[in-house]
């Protein structure tokens, strides 16, 4: 059983995503379950699939390899009647069809932003797709922290049009959405730390707070974006 160091790192986050409840609503309706199966390659805890089925006769799949994700969102989706399953597997090996799917923050699962597209395309012909993108020209600090694989936003669309893919809906993330990301990333363990400050892992954990904090204002606040596309076939 994890401890409560272990629950901390994401207990203050909703999703994992740069993402306000307006926003998630709207990518929603655009998405359009109605029923039959939904799938979510890479879903953590699987709150926006949870949205996704909970009001609907439709049925969700989380993959994952995030032991403590999938178990949050089983309790979730206990509690709250969802009839979602969450799995313990690499979302790239999944294989099946289905009448919807997500894959938001989770290219990385299938090696990058092409080959996760590329192999969405046989997944679903109505997908919820998230993905970062250079909003500004990167410095070499930002290259160096966030890697060399990120696509500007017009390159991203080009890609999903090279996959096979329309693009029904787009959306990025503002600023607003991704100050709230970062501080609920770091909230966790501050509350833990507050509450153990003479923990032995006390120390490690301030520094790891202060370093993420500086990283973000100092290298990619207002440089990073964040994409959410709706893509059919």
């Amino acid at each position: 059983m994890p401890d409560d160091f272990t629950l901390a790192r994401r207990s203050a986050m909703r999703w994992n995503a740069p993402l306000d409840e307006t926003h998630a609503a709207l990518l929603l309706s655009r998405l359009d379950v109605e029923g039959g199966t939904v799938v979510d390659l890479g879903a953590g805890w699987g709150e926006l699939l949870i949205r996704a089925v909970e009001t609907t006769p439709a049925r969700g799949l989380a993959v994952d390899t995030d032991e403590v994700a999938l178990d949050r969102g089983r309790r979730a989706a206990r509690d709250r009647g969802a009839r979602v399953e969450f799995v313990e597997q690499d979302a790239a090996t999944w294989q099946g069809r289905a009448d919807r799917a997500l894959c938001v923050g989770a290219s990385h699962a299938f090696g990058g932003t092409g080959q996760a597209l590329a192999a969405l395309a046989g997944v679903t012909d109505r997908l919820l797709y998230g993905d970062a993108f250079w909003a500004a020209e990167p410095t070499t600090a930002a290259v160096d922290l966030l890697g060399d694989d990120i696509l500007t936003l017009p390159a991203l669309l080009e890609t999903c049009r090279a996959t096979g893919w329309r693009v029904l809906h787009l959306s990025t993330a503002d600023q607003r959405e991704w100050d709230d990301f970062e501080s609920t990333s770091r909230a966790g363990r501050l509350e833990w730390l507050l509450a153990h400050p003479d923990d032995p892992r006390a120390a490690e954990t301030r520094e790891w707070l202060d370093t993420r904090e500086r990283e973000y204002v100092t290298t990619y606040r207002g440089v990073l974006g964040f994409a959410y596309l709706v893509l059919v076939k």
